[in-house]
């Protein structure tokens, strides 16, 4: 699955990538530069990152899920257990 991102957040790593490069190695690039690298880092660094966080999400889901019973448990049919059945006013 292709990673792809809305215009404004690709707007905004141009613009990031730009700056870096500027800033690290004192050179200027343009957005057709910027737009390579940000292509390559989609499809080389991007799917990396991307499995990961799926990876934790599943983590985290699933231990959350193992631990319903615990956290969602009541016991049952204990109405005429001694000790919690309401009394009767007399």
């Amino acid at each position: 699955m292709a990673i792809t991102l809305p215009p404004e957040s690709t707007k905004q790593l141009l613009s990031s990538i730009k700056r870096y490069v500027a800033e690290n190695f004192d050179q200027d690039i343009g957005d057709l530069k910027a737009g390579s690298l940000l292509d390559y880092f989609l499809k080389e660094i991007g799917p990396t990152v991307y499995n990961q966080a799926i990876a934790d999400a599943q983590g985290y889901f699933s231990a959350r899920v193992g631990d319903l019973e615990g956290v969602c448990f009541e016991k049952e049919f204990t109405y005429w257990l001694p000790a919690t059945r309401p009394r009767k006013a007399r």
